[in-house]
């Protein structure tokens, strides 16, 4: 293990004492394009391998975790298995954020992408959520640390009450650099696998020494950055297809794709806004 982190094909050993794992960056077919699992299937998977729960963090929508809690009936081998409301959001010059936000409190803003980080930021804080840099080092404008916000204002980065210092869909580099970031500014670390295909679910876990059941219990364990363990393995595919061409097709095949959503979801936006406690805007 190497600052949390293990590579091979295996994941760390717990030790004797429980630690309840989950993963906290997960992507559904119901609530993301460019993903091919759907929730169910994805929880399954997770709590084959010895998970405790998920956080599901489609791009920009609710729908995969609303399709969770849409279930008339809970599969019988999941009744246990703890399923928490998340959502990454694609900011107009931030990045990919994570975004928390407590039980019982909705914003539908938050399905319309495009806010400035700022703006988000203050929204969900208001909100009594919590924000976190989703691979911060990684491809592209996916990256806060490759945008010109950044470049410009680096102190955009103490906006975030998180970062993500392992992603298994970025290269190990770029992880080992998100776990200095977090270290320079003393913020809490968090491990996830964004898996978008069956093949990567299980890479990468954050463990807890207390059942997590909720978002609130989740949003304080960030809070009062207590301990946690984190834990990855690789696949021999994990990093199939990443020659330039097809990593730069990917990539701002996407960044098109959002540029047109920001301008489509503007009057959406706006009148979202509009509905909110003057607070919150």
């Amino acid at each position: 293990m190497v600052n949390g982190v293990v590579g091979g094909s295996s994941f760390a050993w717990m030790g004797r004492k429980r630690m309840y794992k989950f993963d906290l960056h997960c992507h559904t077919k119901e609530g993301s394009i460019d993903a091919h699992i759907g929730v169910v299937d994805y929880a399954r998977l997770l709590k084959i391998q010895g998970y405790s729960g998920m956080l599901v963090t489609d791009h920009d929508s609710y729908k995969g975790y609303n399709a969770w809690k849409n279930l008339e009936k809970k599969p019988k081998e999941l009744e246990d298995f703890v399923v928490l409301k998340g959502i990454e959001y694609d900011t107009r010059n931030g990045g990919h954020v994570l975004v928390i936000l407590p039980d019982g409190v909705d914003c539908p803003l938050l399905e319309k992408q495009g806010l400035g980080l700022r703006k988000l930021a203050h929204i969900v804080h208001e909100m009594g959520g919590v924000i976190g840099a989703a691979h911060p080092f990684g491809y592209g404008y996916f990256a806060i640390m490759n945008t010109r916000l950044f470049r410009k204002n680096p102190d955009v980065l103490y906006l975030f009450d998180f970062i993500e210092t392992f992603n298994a869909g970025v290269r190990v580099y770029s992880n080992l650099l998100a776990k200095q970031l977090a270290a320079i500014l003393r913020k809490p670390e968090t491990c996830g696998s964004d898996a978008h295909v069956a093949e990567l679910i299980g890479t990468a876990y954050t463990a807890f020494k207390h059942p997590i059941t909720c978002n609130n219990d989740l949003i304080h364990v960030i809070r009062e950055r207590e301990k946690v363990r984190m834990g990855a393995r690789r696949t021999p595919n994990m990093y199939k297809n990443r020659n330039v061409i097809i990593k730069n097709l990917g990539i701002y095949g996407y960044w098109t794709y959002n540029k047109l959503q920001f301008v489509i979801n503007s009057l959406g936006r706006t009148n979202e806004i509009r509905k909110m406690p003057l607070r919150y805007v």
